[in-house]
């Protein structure tokens, strides 16, 4: 258990942000099975800069690493343009 008042702060600072981390990955992740389970190409075209705009905002914030936002723009993508 913490002792200080520093230490303290720490857990309720600390406690915030994971709060706040979860629910940005929850998003993104929820995002993510919205895009790939779209059932007409039209509507995987419109949730597609959404999604991407959120990986980028996750990685620009440390949520994720920026190769793995990458990635995932690279297959969702492909995944789109693939679609009949």
């Amino acid at each position: 258990m913490a002792n200080h008042q520093s230490a303290f702060k720490r857990m309720r600072v600390s406690e915030k942000r994971r709060v706040v981390n979860r629910q940005s990955r929850k998003r993104l992740t929820t995002m993510i099975k919205r895009l790939r389970s779209a059932s007409s190409k039209e509507e995987a075209q419109k949730l597609l800069p959404e999604t991407v705009a959120l990986l980028d905002k996750s990685a620009s914030k440390g949520l994720i690493h920026a190769n793995k936002a990458a990635n995932q723009k690279s297959n969702l993508t492909r995944f789109v343009n693939k679609m009949a």
